[in-house]
Formats: structure tokens, C-alpha cells, sequence
């Protein structure tokens, strides 16, 4: 797999606390940030989904997730 570099700026506040939690966990700096950026890209997938969804759930009576958890407990 072919990967590419991306390179971004960290205040000195963001950047301490990124090289305390890779020595912490014996991860890299990167590692971290790919967990990170794909964490935060599910998020977004999940509200943009989620945006979609509920027109359509509301039409059917389910306002709030206790009607979905209501219906499928």
C-alpha cells in the first residue's frame, strides 16, 4: 500500500501532550495521528449518515434514541 506524507502544525501545548502519550504508550507520533484522523473520519461518517437517517426516523415516531432502544430491547 502506497502511502503519502502530510505535514501539520501543532501548537507546543498539542505537541507536548501528543510525545507524552506516544512515549506512554511506545506508539509513534504518527500512529497516534492515523488513529486519530480515522476516528475522527467514522465521526463524520456517522453524523453525515446519521443526518441523513433521521427525516426519515422521525416520520415514523422515533424522535429520540430511547424510541429506538424502546423498540429494539
Amino acid at each position: 500500500m502506497k502511502s503519502s506524507a502530510l505535514t501539520i502544525r501543532l501548537d507546543p501545548a498539542l505537541e507536548r501532550q501528543l510525545a507524552r502519550v506516544a512515549k506512554r504508550t511506545g506508539r509513534s507520533r504518527s500512529a497516534l495521528v492515523r488513529e486519530a484522523i480515522r476516528r475522527q473520519l467514522a465521526l463524520a461518517q456517522f453524523d453525515e449518515l446519521r443526518g441523513r437517517i433521521m427525516p426519515l426516523a422521525e416520520a415514523r415516531g422515533y424522535l429520540v434514541d430511547e424510541d429506538v432502544f424502546r423498540d429494539v430491547s
